[in-house]
């Protein structure tokens, strides 16, 4: 595109964005968007050390993955604040907490309006921009509501036939601002539309004579590649008095966006394949229809597919171990007869083994929470133990909470960007001090990518 608007200053030097995401995949889909766009970026597992840092030179992005997204207020309170101070010290223009593009959360479960109240404390701003849309993956946001496509078909966020069925955050408001505004009773949250967005002067800035108790948040509108452009100039060049961003990786496409328009980095295409794996391996504990139908391609292209069962995990530990151990030899008996295995709970929402592990869990009465994050901690030992003992190198894990649990068994502490493959479900080099530095591996949300999914990752992604 050719340059807009008045005349941007150079970018500074040294980093960019930082950012914290509540899930892995999310965290790592902002990694994919810098490093696409020409940025070198880094997302670890916890907050760096010096001696980390220094191993990934000339960063312009540095993110931290987390399992925020599935935690209650009260474990934000113990854990966001030294996160975002640990970011704040590398003296990021911007630091960014990373939301998924569906909105995923509620006042008890990944609060997004707790998480604002502890940045207002720990970072300090004037009104925090909001921005969840991401046209580059089918998400927009149009006078306040935010819509998300399935299929051929584009939903407003309360009638989508995945987010409205949630298990655990069912959505049933669309309204982005009204969603996140009742998650903390000290939040006031507007709206720039589109048509504010488009106007001469455009600004973030809050009204004067606010109540220092309140907390202002601006929820922005964004449809295509103007609005686009238009919420990231406001995201950066009011930096100064709003370093604080909310939202998806559409943060960063806004940014990026802006950039190349105005001729502050290069536009450049799109990344290659790095070719096909002799052998890999995919662990799922997503329940989406989106996954069941990635699944169903698998069986019939050269996958085995290996049905996990979840409903152990609601019993004693020595049934999940045993289940674990299970699927262990089926994948490695699979890989030595030269298929690809692929593990996974459930072939979709309508799978009889989504019944059977309700019944199991309502019988427990254990959390929710703590049954998924076991089941997705016993895939991430048995993705372990399946690289370890065969040298794989290639994986996925596939949902967006299994991520968080099974990548954290896996003994690694950053991730680097390959090669994509849809938006927000790129290929990922591990860095680790053991047997999985090196591990190519892709972190995919449950309701995202095309049927052929693990079949591109297998093929080695890039643009088709």
């Amino acid at each position: 595109m050719s340059q807009t608007g008045p005349v941007a200053a150079p970018l500074p030097s040294g980093l960019l964005v930082a950012w914290y995401g509540d899930d892995f995949t999310g965290a790592a889909a902002v990694m994919e968007v810098l490093t696409f766009a020409g940025l070198p970026s880094i997302l670890f597992l916890d907050v760096p050390n010096e001696a980390q840092l220094a191993r990934f030179p000339g960063l312009r992005g540095v993110g931290i993955a987390s399992t925020a997204r599935s935690k209650s207020p009260e474990w934000m309170d113990a854990n966001l604040p030294a996160a975002f101070r640990g970011l704040a010290q590398l003296q990021p223009p911007l630091l960014h907490y990373k939301v998924c593009s569906t909105l995923d959360s509620s006042p008890q479960v990944g609060s997004i309006g707790r998480a604002i109240e502890i940045a207002s404390r720990e970072i300090g701003f004037t009104a925090a921009p909001i921005l969840v849309a991401a046209p580059a993956m089918r998400r927009y946001q149009c006078f306040g509501h935010l819509f998300a496509a399935v299929g051929d078909t584009v939903y407003r966020l309360d009638r989508h036939p995945v987010m409205a069925r949630h298990p655990v955050t069912p959505m049933t408001e669309s309204d982005v601002a009204r969603h996140i505004a009742a998650q903390s009773e000290r939040l006031d949250v507007s709206l720039m539309s589109l048509e504010a967005l488009a106007a001469p002067g455009a600004s973030l800035a809050a009204p004067t004579g606010r109540n220092p108790d309140r907390i202002d948040a601006v929820t922005l509108d964004c449809m295509d590649a103007a609005s686009e452009a238009a919420a990231g100039r406001l995201i950066w060049e009011e930096r100064d008095a709003n370093p604080f961003v909310v939202g998806s990786q559409g943060v960063e496409y806004a940014l990026v966006r802006y950039w190349q328009e105005h001729g502050l980095i290069e536009t450049r295409g799109a990344a290659g394949s790095i070719g096909r794996a002799d052998r890999m391996v995919a662990v799922s504990g997503s329940v989406s229809p989106t996954t069941g139908e990635q699944i169903g391609w698998s069986r019939t292209n050269g996958f085995d597919c290996i049905a996990f069962d979840a409903a152990l995990a609601c019993g004693d530990p020595a049934s999940l171990a045993a289940e674990t151990a299970r699927v262990v030899d089926r994948a490695i008996a699979a890989l030595e007869r030269g298929a690809d295995p692929l593990i996974h709970t459930a072939e979709g929402v309508d799978d009889p083994a989504v019944a059977r592990f309700n019944q199991a869990l309502a019988a427990s009465q254990r959390p929710a929470a703590e049954v998924n994050q076991a089941i997705g901690e016993a895939l991430g030992l048995a993705l372990h133990e399946i690289v370890t003992r065969t040298g794989v190198s290639r994986a996925v894990i596939s949902g967006g909470d299994t991520s968080g649990y099974a990548t954290q068994q896996l003994g690694i502490y950053a991730l680097s960007a390959l090669a994509p493959t849809i938006p927000g479900a790129a290929i990922f080099r591990a860095h680790a001090d053991g047997a999985m530095d090196g591990l190519e591996l892709a972190l995919k949300g449950g309701q995202m990518g095309s049927p052929d999914y693990f079949g591109r990752v297998r093929d080695g992604g890039g643009a088709r």
